[in-house]
């Protein structure tokens, strides 16, 4: 897997949701819900105006980083029967030597969460990247975020000592 030919997301099903490829309309409907406070808080950014974040839809859907470097997953993922927007996942995929290794986040919008659906999607993301041989998984979990270290340990990663930008770097074994 070379700059070039980074894979692109393709729609997932999960027993209770479907991960649809983020496209800048998206961002029309999303905007609203991704704009919350306590979101931006654990993200560590201030609230961003509906043009910052259309702008932020721009930039993920274009499938890879501008240098070619890396290659930019992203899903919606939707509750199958209500098709209601419930949150996000992605995956930044890069080399390492020659072994892809693919960084997952994910969110859930605060009236869906509790529910299970950020393990469940993330659990059909990392499914979706075994199919493409990317087995080398690293996430970012902020320490006081349980139900976020609940995910990454669903997803067989484990904590380890090192922090970035104030999150614990989790690894697959």
């Amino acid at each position: 897997m070379g700059e070039r030919d980074w894979p692109v997301a393709e729609a997932v099903d999960t027993e209770r949701l479907l991960l649809e490829p983020l496209r800048v309309d998206h961002a029309e409907e999303l905007a609203p819900l991704l704009d919350d406070p306590a979101l931006h808080e654990y993200i560590g950014g201030s609230p961003a105006t509906p043009e910052q974040l259309r702008e932020r839809y721009r930039r993920q859907t274009v499938g890879r980083s501008p240098d070619g470097r890396e290659g930019w997953l992203n899903w919606v993922v939707r509750h199958r029967d209500s098709g209601d927007a419930v949150g996000t996942v992605q995956a930044t995929v890069r080399l390492d030597g020659d072994r892809p290794v693919a960084e997952l986040a994910w969110v859930v919008l605060t009236p869906h969460q509790g529910r299970g659906y950020a393990g469940e999607a993330a659990a059909g993301l990392v499914g979706w990247l075994a199919e493409r041989d990317i087995r080398a998984l690293v996430a970012h979990v902020h320490p006081d975020h349980r139900a976020s270290a609940r995910v990454a340990e669903r997803l067989g990663l484990r904590a380890t000592d090192e922090r970035v930008d104030g999150e614990l770097r989790w690894v697959a074994p």
